[in-house]
């Protein structure tokens, strides 16, 4: 079975159920809120781990505040016990408005959970990852110049890259680095119109697979899920989800899932087959972390395939 590594972040999300966004002066009063692990990365990485894919998860965690006290509880809970300490930092958390439709807002404050030391990947000298997994949040921040000194030597095999809603938004020098590397990347439409410059769907992905040259992998919500290789321009259908509670960690679960696939020797479409039934459990579920049985149910064809 081939490995996978996730750099990135472990964070809490602060859920707040409201009718709608509120308006400058307005006072709303909120259904409810309560707090639960999140963050790109990890939400991508509970999935491999669960599933059974060999993970190697490099997620610093501050150890000042409320925060970082849930997050390596978190951690520990999943398995993780080597994650980053960072004892004299503090976490942020993501503020996560979730409206009547499901639909969610993010207002994240940005604390220890999103930078990175090349120092903390000496504990993994000497070994050979498959795949490699970041998200735009950390190319964003101050120390995503080091974080990609590292990618344009480490030994991963092919990386993965989400440069997430604000992927347009980071240095253009940066993101030239990042496709470089050949990376599959994982966008939602709009952030692949943004990051190519297009105006069409086709041909933002044809831009970016011209750049890349590996698949490019587009969510689309109800109408499934498109990607581009080398075989052409292929899509595999949505999921219905019964009923939605929120949109909260979708498309990182979707990632997860397709490497988890992939790991697993799974082709393409077949990793987006099952990553289309995770992501439509994660709908139907609070918050971005689903049950065992949940998914079980959604994984189902890796329960016959030979784990590491």
């Amino acid at each position: 079975m081939k490995n996978a590594l996730v750099i990135g972040s472990t964070c809490v999300d602060v859920i707040i159920r409201i009718d709608h966004l509120p308006k400058t002066e307005e006072n709303l009063h909120p259904q409810s809120q309560r707090f639960a692990v999140g963050g790109c990365a990890y939400n991508a990485a509970n999935i491999l781990i669960r599933t059974g894919a060999p993970t190697t998860f490099v997620t610093p965690v501050g150890g000042r505040g409320v925060f970082g006290d849930f997050t390596r509880k978190a951690l520990v809970a999943l398995g993780v016990q080597d994650f980053v300490d960072l004892p004299d930092a503090e976490n942020g958390c993501c503020y996560c408005f979730v409206e009547n439709s499901g639909e969610r807002t993010f207002m994240s404050i940005h604390g220890a959970e999103y930078t990175f030391d090349p120092a903390w990947m000496a504990p993994y000298a000497g070994k050979r990852f498959d795949y490699g997994y970041v998200c735009g949040l950390e190319i964003e921040e101050s120390t995503g110049d080091a974080l990609i000194d590292y990618l344009e030597t480490a030994p991963i095999g092919t990386l993965i890259y989400a440069p997430g809603p604000r992927g347009a938004r980071i240095p253009r020098e940066r993101t030239e680095r990042l496709l470089a590397l050949n990376p599959i990347l994982h966008l939602n439409e709009g952030e692949a119109l943004a990051l190519s410059g297009e105006s069409t769907l086709e041909a933002a992905m044809r831009t970016l697979f011209a750049q890349t040259q590996k698949a490019v992998i587009v969510t689309l919500g109800a109408r499934g899920v498109c990607w581009l290789d080398d075989s052409g321009l292929q899509n595999v259908p949505a999921v219905p989800c019964a009923q939605i509670a929120d949109t909260i960690g979708a498309g990182d679960a979707h990632i997860g899932a397709v490497l988890s696939g992939l790991c697993y020797g799974l082709t393409m479409r077949e990793s987006l087959e099952m990553a289309n039934r995770v992501s439509s459990a994660v709908v139907g579920t609070s918050g971005a972390t689903l049950s065992d049985d949940a998914l079980a149910r959604a994984t189902e064809n890796l329960s016959s395939l030979p784990r590491a």
